[in-house]
């Protein structure tokens, strides 16, 4: 059983102003972990910045930067900085992303991401180690880079991978993979490809959560995500290779289609309750505790809103998060 348990923050619907407390609440609450995400809300360094300032307790994550939407060097300098911060505390794991957002919300060319994650990779593993980088990879090229304040202790280097390629990859150069988007019965088959003799070798999923009894509510938010998420050509390779094209097939036809409402009511229930943990906040835990049994090393939540969340006073929420905590 895992002896790290996370939650992705910052919480929806609360300022970054006002985690100071949600911090404190978590820790409390037994988790040992806080991760950041970056799509479209806040970056993924600031928050943790914060928590590296107001929750010295906690172990910090990025899940995940992506490797094309900041330079080698900024992504190096942005790293070590937190590192400094948070010394021996910080795991920055870093992936492709998509298509949407490196291309359509950033102006980046989405190309090569393997290529380009494995060169991120190695460059950041140079770089934060003090060594001067005056290299040509396949994807950039980096002149006599050297970070001026490189950390005492470098992070460790989680890449986030789907299929085999990535997933191989992550074992044989990174300290860690970090998984997305699977249930708990699907961990077996990415980490057989994640074999991994790395000391420390880390095994990070995060896990989305919907901590309500209302199971129409859960179903109706998780087939939105699902169809927002797997309908992404990455995702979907991934679960046709994790066997769902049964279960998911009609959503794709559908989508590909342009039948958007087709797409959504399309995806069975069975689907939805594998991917989205929902429940009360007790069935949560131990939905997410299945993943730790199955090898994860650190499960993450990320809450899904619901309307019990939306309204939660300070206390409401707090109790709350100790429900789903393991202290």
């Amino acid at each position: 059983m895992s002896t790290r348990w996370g939650m992705t923050v910052p919480l929806g619907g609360v300022p970054l102003t006002d985690h100071a407390e949600v911090f404190a609440a978590l820790t409390d609450a037994g988790f040992t972990d806080l991760w950041s995400s970056e799509v479209a809300g806040t970056d993924a360094f600031t928050p943790l910045t914060l928590a590296a300032a107001w929750q010295p307790r906690a172990r910090l994550g990025t899940a995940i930067a992506p490797v094309f939407t900041r330079g080698p060097g900024l992504l190096a300098m942005t790293a070590a900085a937190l590192a400094e911060a948070a010394p021996g505390r910080f795991q920055l794991g870093i992936g492709a992303s998509s298509p949407v957002v490196v291309g359509d919300w950033n102006a980046a060319d989405f190309t090569k991401p393997f290529a380009r994650s494995r060169d991120m990779l190695r460059f950041l593993r140079a770089a934060l180690a003090g060594e001067l980088v005056d290299e040509e990879f396949e994807t950039f090229r980096v002149r006599r880079f050297r970070l001026e304040r490189p950390p005492a202790t470098p992070p460790g280097l989680l890449l986030a991978a789907l299929r085999p390629g990535m997933l191989r990859l992550a074992a044989a150069e990174a300290d860690g993979v970090i998984l997305n988007w699977l249930a708990a019965t699907d961990v077996s088959r990415a980490l057989s490809e994640a074999k991994s003799d790395r000391p420390g070798f880390d095994v990070v999923a995060r896990i989305f959560v919907c901590p309500t009894q209302d199971a129409a509510y859960a179903r109706t938010i998780g087939r939105r995500m699902i169809a927002a998420y797997l309908t992404v050509p990455a995702y979907a390779e991934f679960h046709r290779w994790l066997g769902r094209e049964e279960g998911l097939g009609a959503m794709w036809a559908a989508w590909a289609a342009g039948d958007r409402r087709g797409a959504l009511a399309a995806i069975p229930d069975e689907v939805v309750d594998e991917l989205i943990v929902h429940g009360s906040p007790e069935e949560c835990r131990d939905h997410v505790a299945n993943y730790a049994e199955a090898g994860v090393k650190v499960p993450v939540m990320a809450l899904v809103p619901t309307p019990e969340l939306e309204k939660a006073d300070p206390a409401t929420r707090t109790q709350l998060l100790k429900r789903l905590g393991r202290a």
